[in-house]
């Protein structure tokens, strides 16, 4: 049986006064600290992108059955989770459909989704360093 591992389209926004909180977080590298995802928290939030509307967007790779099952209580302390869908079809997924196991490692099937999300919005962790994130 494989495991579940896709890349997930996920939308959040930051819980009002947890900006600060998460900031240092991700500026002493103890953001996620204890999950088996290990770096994956301050590289998402790298990728990040900022709507108008305050809400970060982001892919991320999880290995998780539900969906962000051991991430979920890591981002759910700083953040409201808006969305999290797959970021591509599964029924394309090289892992999903049995051609591949642990695919996603260094699948580009979601390269086209980040080109088109790093020309959108603001750097969502440029914002938090700059403050315009707090309310």
């Amino acid at each position: 049986m494989l495991h579940s591992f896709v890349r997930y389209l996920v939308k959040a926004k930051v819980k009002t006064d947890k900006s600060e909180s998460l900031l240092r977080s991700i500026s002493d590298g103890t953001l996620g600290k204890g999950s088996i995802a290990g770096d994956e928290y301050i590289y998402n939030m790298n990728e990040a992108r900022l709507n108008d509307d305050g809400v970060a967007t982001w892919v991320e790779t999880c290995f998780c059955d539900p969906p962000l099952a051991e991430e979920r209580p890591y981002w759910e302390e700083y953040f409201e989770l808006v969305s999290v869908k797959d970021a591509h079809s599964r029924r394309n997924c090289r892992h999903e459909n049995g051609t591949e196991r642990w695919a996603c490692c260094d699948c580009d099937c979601t390269e086209r989704l980040e080109e088109r999300l790093a020309s959108q919005g603001d750097s969502f962790l440029g914002k938090l360093r700059s403050s315009q994130l707090r309310p």
